[in-house]
């Protein structure tokens, strides 16, 4: 086992590039299942949810070439349909929760399509429901066999159709509509999730010859086509990396700028930080962050205690919500977190409590943080990362502590951030991998 041994109270500076977009690569690797053409990819994040996801492509018979470590040409002319029935696919399906993303293109062209209940973060319930219901509507059918744990579904004439989205889920809209580019006739989806991401893959089908219309919006028009072609595309930069950076300038006073951050599509995430008190420029396309020794969180406009919650775009993503949290910890003024879409997100704090932070739990939902502006430093402890969006929280609360901490379980946070611990060495920061044994935490 490893983790990161990290001293800290010491500001960092320098640049930093964010990586691709993690969320955005398991939607578009996916969809190269749907044409026997060549689909080149950029800016490729190196991360290991990723990496399965393109190991399983090829286990499936895509051709995977890497031309450059972000670069990757995929061809997928010779699919093998019987690869679902391995004991192999079983577990490394069942090993990433991105797996689900490859069923809507094969459904699409092959007409069938098999799944383990697949994994990830362990965040609260992450139901599928969306994903199948979308596909029924599209004339497949689907049965989950609770002893093997498989889904399997069955589409040989996919029709389109009007659906009505039970929620905005950014993974069952872009698996619904990678189903429906190849279907007969026109599909429409409402309540369709708008994310930049999802924009993305609606962006590179249509270049592959797709027709898709109400792009950005909530109402998405699909007419179906007989075929796609090969493209090429490049993924825009993570927003969730970028959002962590900017927290963890300001919780170590660091200065740092955040190269190519595509600025217009981080939406909400710039104003949420301004907020907490950070602040920011913009200088071209990069967001420069300076040294501030404190930083206070705003109230609303009738002087009470702020709110930030998540919500669907172009709301506040969910997966920073984590990170404003820990950099509320060390602010001047209040704050309650309101994590509305998942039950287990915000049950890390009692690392953070141990640390010395003033947070109350007020229920798996809610937490209020009470910022004392710095005036006790939190102090480093030993502790274990449950996901990757609490891991990098955890990190960035170390990073910030007064003396040693060390984060066991560091693969939570690897599956999800690049090379994190070479970058922040960059930047100044003391932290490197050890062997080390967990067995001993509470966890």
């Amino acid at each position: 086992m490893t983790a990161f041994e990290i001293y800290g109270g010491k500001p960092l500076k320098g640049e930093i590039i964010p990586q691709g977009a993690k969320n955005e690569a398991l939607q578009i690797l996916s969809a190269v299942l749907l044409t026997e053409e060549e689909v080149t990819v950029s800016n490729v994040p190196d991360i290991k949810d990723v990496n399965k996801l393109i190991e399983l492509l090829g286990d499936l018979g895509v051709q995977v070439t890497r031309k450059s470590k972000d670069t990757y040409v995929f061809r997928a002319k010779d699919i093998n349909l019987d690869y679902f029935k391995s004991p192999e696919f079983k577990t490394k399906g069942s090993g990433l929760r991105g797996s689900i993303m490859i069923v809507g293109p094969l459904l699409a062209r092959f007409g069938r399509a098999a799944i383990p209940k697949p994994g990830g973060d362990k965040i609260g319930r992450r139901r599928l429901d969306t994903h199948f219901l979308g596909f029924e509507k599209l004339g497949a059918r689907f049965h989950y066999d609770p002893d093997t744990h498989f889904f399997n579904v069955d589409a040989t004439d996919l029709k389109g159709t009007y659906i009505l989205l039970d929620e905005a889920s950014v993974t069952g809209t872009a698996n619904v509509v990678m189903a429906a580019v190849l279907a007969k006739g026109t599909t429409t989806i409402y309540n369709a999730a708008c994310e930049p991401y999802l924009q993305q893959l609606c962006r590179m089908l249509n270049r592959m010859g797709a027709k898709i219309s109400g792009i950005g919006s909530n109402l998405l028009t699909i007419e179906g086509v007989g075929q796609l072609g090969g493209t090429e595309h490049r993924m825009l930069p993570d927003m969730i990396e970028i959002g962590s950076f900017m927290g963890l300038a300001a919780m170590t006073e660091s200065e740092i700028t955040i190269k190519d951050v595509h600025f217009h599509e981080l939406g909400i995430i710039p104003t949420v930080f301004s907020k907490l008190g950070i602040q920011f420029e913009l200088r071209g396309d990069d967001i420069y962050i300076p040294s501030q020794s404190s930083y206070e969180i705003d109230t609303f406009i009738d002087g009470s205690i702020l709110t930030i919650a998540d919500a669907p775009w172009p709301g506040f993503t969910p997966d920073l919500l984590s990170i404003v949290l820990v950099v509320a910890t060390q602010a001047k003024g209040n704050v309650l977190i309101h994590q509305k879409m998942f039950e287990s997100r915000l049950f890390f704090v009692d690392k953070l409590i141990d640390m010395g932070a003033q947070i109350i739990l007020c229920d798996p939902h809610r937490a209020t943080v009470i910022g004392l502006n710095k005036a006790f430093k939190l102090r480093g402890i030993e502790m274990t990362s449950p996901d990757i969006r609490a891991g990098v929280s955890l990190l960035i609360a170390a990073l910030s502590a007064q003396g040693k901490s060390v984060i066991h379980n560091i693969a939570q946070i690897e599956r999800g951030y690049q090379d994190i611990g070479q970058r922040l060495q960059a930047l100044g920061a003391s932290i490197k991998r050890i062997d080390a044994n967990p067995q001993s935490l509470a966890l």
